[in-house]
């Protein structure tokens, strides 16, 4: 839910609607709009055409240190992992070394 509640304050900070940067990238409006909600889960080379349209630099997709909350701590990310599938937890892996670049 983070991923999705940052790629919509930075669409917004760009000043993009959800039906404009979703034709920028490619995929339905009612799709980005599930990913800004949580409900579903974007791949990596979606997340590099989101940050590109939004004209950042993918790590800052995950720069949620203003949400001092539980959901950033360790405990939080065991928590939105658990029952997560292998590749899915590949897709984590590959998100983390992305970020960390």
């Amino acid at each position: 839910m983070l991923l999705g509640a940052r790629i919509k304050e930075l669409r917004k900070r760009v000043g993009l609607s959800q039906d404009l940067l979703a034709e920028k990238v490619g995929i339905e409006s009612k799709y980005l709009s599930r990913i800004e909600v949580g409900k579903r889960q974007p791949s990596l080379d979606l997340l590099e055409r989101i940050a590109d349209s939004l004209q950042v630099e993918m790590k800052e997709l995950f720069d949620f240190a203003h949400h001092n909350n539980e959901s950033t701590s360790l405990k939080g990310i065991e928590i939105a992992l658990a029952g997560a599938s292998n590749e899915e937890m590949r897709l984590v892996f590959k998100l983390i070394k992305a970020v960390r670049l």
